[in-house]
């Protein structure tokens, strides 16, 4: 395609001419060739750990910056429809039959560099370029930040423009991106107003909350198919609440540790499916969808088996207020948000078990009548450290072990504030003699062999 280049270039063309390649350009990239051949002429097998691990640390951030590269490139191409060139749908399109990308994964980078091209996210984009922040991180900014409201109309009385909301997330999340990988960034960037403009937070949180949660019952369904060899088929749509109930309690049967020959059968089965009096003019499958949430909100805790020493019944956290009919939304130990009034609807549910901050709650402190932690112990400490506290794991706390900080050998208590979750391999890397292990700011433990 022929274009012109800008007369502060210094090298101007006429419309229609053909730019002949800038050599800042064609110097620059020849210079990256030739440092990724010197790279990849170096015999990794012959590197010392410390090398690899730097050379490791350094292509990582090599990488961020030439997706921002690329992202800046192909925006760049988005905004010029060099596609047209060849007729194609879309740039995405045009690029992946240029390099032999897949169309997904093009139209993904296309799309991402059509947003950081604009001038609220330039600060990304920059960051990105820059190596101080990975593609997927850039990403999930960018979403959080679009999901802000954009209309006055759709905000609190008294709340700042929509505008001056974005860029406050924008950079908060940029903060944050320095401590955080693109997964726990997405978690924080769902309840970003909280942290930048709480009393927005709130209004915007509930909002979105009972839109979702109000489509989320439009397309519960459940479908069984049995294909005559011996299996059944189905498929299923489920509230989230529901749906990580069921994740829970599958991974308690699944969990490897109670894994034995299975002695007898019994289905179990004999609720009826129809969810009520006035479900009959529904669809089979929807009836049999609100069987199966019936099913996973009242089946009783205690029938599961034990998983870390706790059931897989699945526990929500709310403020006193909330469960008096306050607004303020509610958390499950999966780390899910609900809305105030799911969170009281599922308080009531045998299976369910409410954790009301500011309420009454069980003796969580037994000092040293107990060696091992309690039922209402290790929830609480569940809640309290959210799986495997040993650094860059992430198994849940089904699979942990409770471990005293202080050995009940010497003297330590039984309760939560002297107890932290560790799963199968990281609770014996704690007790190994061979491991030191290293207390970290946030709460986590960093084990670094000895040499």
């Amino acid at each position: 395609m022929s274009t012109a280049r800008d007369e502060s270039d210094g090298d101007w063309c006429a419309p229609g001419v053909p730019v002949p390649p800038l050599p800042v350009l064609t110097d620059a990239l020849s210079s990256v060739d030739a440092g990724l051949d010197a790279l990849a002429g170096v015999a990794i097998e012959s590197l010392g750990d410390d090398d690899v691990t730097r050379l490791l640390d350094h292509a990582t951030r090599l990488a961020a910056r030439v997706a921002g590269l690329t992202a800046t490139a192909v925006g760049e191409a988005d905004r010029r429809a060099l596609g047209d060139v060849t007729g194609a749908r879309h740039t995405g399109a045009w690029w992946a039959q240029r390099t032999r990308l897949t169309r997904p994964e093009a139209g993904r980078t296309a799309r991402l560099g059509r947003q950081l091209s604009d001038d609220l996210h330039r600060p990304v984009r920059d960051a990105l370029t820059a190596g101080t922040l990975h593609a997927e991180q850039a990403a999930v900014i960018v979403a959080a930040v679009e999901a802000i409201p954009s209309r006055p109309q759709d905000l609190p009385t008294g709340a700042p423009a929509p505008a001056e909301l974005k860029a406050q997330a924008r950079d908060h999340l940029l903060l944050l991106a320095g401590d955080h990988d693109a997964h726990a960034l997405k978690v924080l960037g769902r309840r970003v107003l909280d942290l930048i403009a709480p009393e927005v937070g709130e209004h915007a949180e509930a909002a979105a909350l009972a839109r979702e949660e109000a489509a989320a019952a439009r397309k519960v369904h459940l479908s069984l198919r049995d294909d005559g060899r011996g299996s059944v088929h189905g498929r299923f749509t489920l509230p989230v609440a529901a749906g990580q109930a069921l994740r829970k309690q599958l991974l308690a049967l699944a969990n490897p540790v109670r894994q034995q020959p299975t002695a007898g059968g019994g289905s179990g089965a004999g609720a009826d499916p129809s969810g009520g009096s006035d479900t009959e003019r529904q669809p089979l499958g929807t009836r049999l969808g609100w069987a199966l949430v019936e099913w996973i909100e009242t089946y009783p805790a205690a029938a599961l088996p034990t998983c870390g020493g706790t059931n897989a019944a699945i526990v929500v956290t709310m403020p006193f207020e909330t469960l008096l009919g306050g607004l303020a939304a509610a958390s499950l130990d999966t780390g899910t948000r609900i809305s105030a009034g799911e969170a009281r609807r599922l308080a009531c549910e045998a299976g369910i078990i409410p954790a009301v901050l500011g309420g009454a709650s069980q003796v969580l402190d037994l000092g040293r009548t107990s060696r091992y932690h309690n039922h209402a112990q290790r929830i609480a400490i569940a809640l309290q450290d959210g799986g495997c506290t040993a650094e860059g794991c992430d198994l849940p706390p089904s699979a942990c072990h409770v471990h005293h900080e202080t050995p009940w050998s010497q003297g330590g208590h039984t309760n939560t504030r002297d107890a932290r979750l560790l799963c199968h391999r990281h609770h014996r890397v704690i007790h190994d003699p061979h491991y030191d292990t290293t207390r970290l700011p946030d709460g986590s433990v960093r084990f670094h062999r000895r040499t």
